[in-house]
């Protein structure tokens, strides 16, 4: 059984209560040998089961409450059929879960790689290298020819304390690239642009996809220009903005937040009439997190994938990376971002946007045939 259909007979079982149910199926982070019967595991409202339910649960797992009236269980999935048959909410759950066992990973698809083109000139990771037209389209083509998916076009920065610039600075920063690359190469791009008009313009040039640090937050027509015109859109959240995200950023529970974000703003967009194919979310590493919020997303990056949507991570040479030991230098820290970024491919990353694509490309092709599991953090 595959993420969508669990979801629905999640909410056939648990009907005004299913947003408040989240189920994730892992094997466990033990040798090849022991992967069978692999673990299941699973996050859920208090308030979806009752006391008895529970119990059902405990005796065949280890049942843990946690912040926010959250409820984690986990077992064996060879555990799971010493669950009494029955209607109730725990039995259910443990059916579920063993059915869901032998696909859970199925949908997790070849990586697919966007490749990063700043046309800024003051862009935290290379100091505007790529500002002039036509070194800018020579590096996309270079992204191509390394296996990028997609080239990723950005006029405005949006490292820790930018500025914003007008939509005219950064249309006459992303057009000419845009045609350029249009012309020379098939592969997709996209624009990295919080403004509809710049949007508009740039899908106009070639562009099929919509990157969005507000998530539509900061211009609403997004959505709409989104929708009419059929395109992927990534949906990331961001703390404030950024000029003032960095400045003291909190968090109570980061995974459950972010979570709860984008499921927000994914509802916003589907009750607007854009499709859930074209929409793609991104935990926003970097963008107002702390150290130990972005290790918890990158983590976490299994749970986000309980929205039933393709989960884009960019942790790319971010400032995160050199307080794990990286380069101060944001333009050597792309040993680490391999690194990073495989992390959260075995966590169940489905979309990858970096710098050095062809690194990161050889790095999951290793990591993939190796197939090892991904880890079973501790509940």
């Amino acid at each position: 059984m595959n993420r969508p259909a669990l979801a629905r007979r999640l909410a056939d079982t648990f009907g005004d209560r299913a947003l408040r149910v989240e189920a994730r199926v892992e094997r466990a982070a033990c040798p090849r040998s022991a992967w069978e019967p692999g673990l299941a595991r699973l996050l859920f409202r208090s308030s979806a089961t009752d006391a008895a339910e529970r119990t059902a649960l405990a005796q065949v797992g280890r049942l843990e409450q946690r912040a926010h009236d959250r409820c984690s269980f986990q077992a064996a999935v060879s555990a799971l059929t010493d669950v009494a048959e029955g209607a109730s909410a725990g039995a259910e759950l443990a059916q579920l879960l063993l059915a869901a066992h032998e696909n859970a990973w199925r949908d997790h698809g070849p990586p697919r790689l966007l490749g990063i083109l700043n046309v800024t000139p003051d862009s935290f990771s290379d100091g505007g290298r790529d500002s002039d037209p036509a070194a800018a389209i020579a590096r996309g083509l270079a992204l191509a020819e390394a296996g990028a998916d997609w080239i990723d076009v950005g006029g405005e920065s949006t490292r820790p304390g930018a500025e914003p610039v007008s939509a005219a600075e950064e249309l006459d920063r992303v057009l000419p690239v845009l045609e350029g690359l249009a012309k020379a190469t098939d592969t997709p791009l996209g624009i990295d642009t919080m403004k509809s008009t710049v949007a508009a313009r740039a899908l106009d040039a070639g562009a099929t996809m919509v990157n969005d640090v507000s998530a539509g937050r900061f211009d609403p027509a997004m959505i709409e220009l989104v929708r009419d015109r059929g395109v992927r859109l990534v949906l990331m959240h961001m703390l404030g903005e950024p000029r003032t995200m960095q400045i003291a950023p909190d968090y109570e529970d980061p995974v459950a937040e972010v979570l709860a974000h984008l499921r927000e703003r994914a509802a916003v967009c589907i009750t607007a009439g854009i499709a859930p194919e074209q929409l793609i979310v991104d935990p926003g590493i970097g963008f107002g997190k702390r150290l130990t919020d972005n290790l918890a997303l990158l983590r976490g990056t299994g749970e986000l994938r309980s929205l039933g949507l393709p989960v884009l991570v960019g942790a790319s040479r971010k400032a995160f990376l050199a307080a794990c030991g990286a380069p101060q230098e944001p333009s050597r820290r792309d040993g680490a971002t391999v690194a990073a970024q495989t992390c959260a491919d075995l966590w169940g990353a489905d979309l990858h946007r970096v710098h050095d694509v062809a690194a990161l490309r050889g790095a999951l092709g290793l990591a993939r045939a190796f197939a090892t599991p991904p880890p079973s953090e501790d509940l």
